[in-house]
């Protein structure tokens, strides 16, 4: 879900009445997040990827894990004011590595019969990925990873898999609480083969999380896991050097995980 930058106005008193709310907002520190009560509002910026995201949240079944349903406004609407509302779940991220990939895994799963999203999403990230999957011819700047990007770029091999609606960028976002099934509380869709959300989880695991080329080979039995994992690494090197944001530490972790990959490959 679309979160507008910069955000940090709580939500207006419309916009809590239309969803019920009785309890003040409450901003969850370091977010733009608002929790009210048992609900959680949040501002976008994306209407139609808002709208498609609460839709899917709504009805997706996915057992054994927790998923943080949305909540229509008193007058069914999910956006009301630019806001939107969902269940609070407790909890929060953890480097519970294998657990982050198995829940990418059931994700996926249960997404495998969604119909491609209607709206084209053209974020940093989606361009990032199809610079990683060959559809789009962007330099990389050297300093920022365009070097590693160059070398393992000419390793791409056709991947033979159907695509399908799949979670990206759930690293860092699963929510843990103790004993309870791992936490959903959204995601960014992609349209790729099943297994590549679960594949670049594990390389922000080894860029972050402090996995290594054991973890990856761990998950091997997967299909087409080397040329996935390729992919997901060429795609968080892309979205590196694109974001004026990105920072030296953080090409560091992708410089591990590009050398974790190469002894997969």
């Amino acid at each position: 879900m679309s979160i507008a930058p910069g955000v940090r106005e709580s939500p207006p008193e419309r916009v809590l009445t239309a969803f019920g709310v009785a309890d003040g907002p409450e901003r969850l520190p370091g977010t733009s997040v608002w929790r009210c009560g048992g609900l959680v509002l949040k501002q976008v910026s994306d209407r139609a990827r808002a709208v498609w995201l609460a839709r899917t949240l709504h009805r997706v079944d996915v057992p054994e894990l927790r998923v943080a349903r949305p909540v229509r406004a008193s007058d069914g609407r999910w956006i009301v004011g630019g806001w939107v509302a969902s269940r609070y779940l407790e909890g929060g991220p953890e480097y519970r590595n294998d657990q982050i990939i198995l829940a990418a895994l059931k994700l996926a799963g249960a997404l495998a019969d969604e119909p491609r999203p209607g709206f084209r999403r053209d974020d940093t990230a989606a361009l990032a990925d199809r610079i990683a999957w060959g559809e789009a011819n962007v330099a990389i700047e050297e300093t920022k990873g365009g070097r590693w990007f160059e070398v393992l770029a000419v390793a791409r091999r056709q991947v033979r898999l159907p695509d399908q609606v799949v979670p990206g960028d759930l690293y860092g976002t699963v929510l843990f609480d103790g004993p309870a099934p791992p936490g959903i509380v959204e995601f960014d869709p992609y349209y790729r083969p099943a297994e590549w959300g679960a594949a670049v989880a594990a390389v922000d695991a080894v860029s972050w999380g402090g996995a290594d080329v054991e973890f990856l080979r761990r998950w091997s039995h997967l299909p087409e896991w080397p040329q996935l994992l390729l992919r997901a690494l060429l795609f968080r090197l892309a979205g590196h050097a694109l974001d004026p944001r990105s920072t030296i530490s953080a090409l560091d972790g992708l410089r591990a995980a590009a050398s974790a990959v190469s002894e997969v490959l």
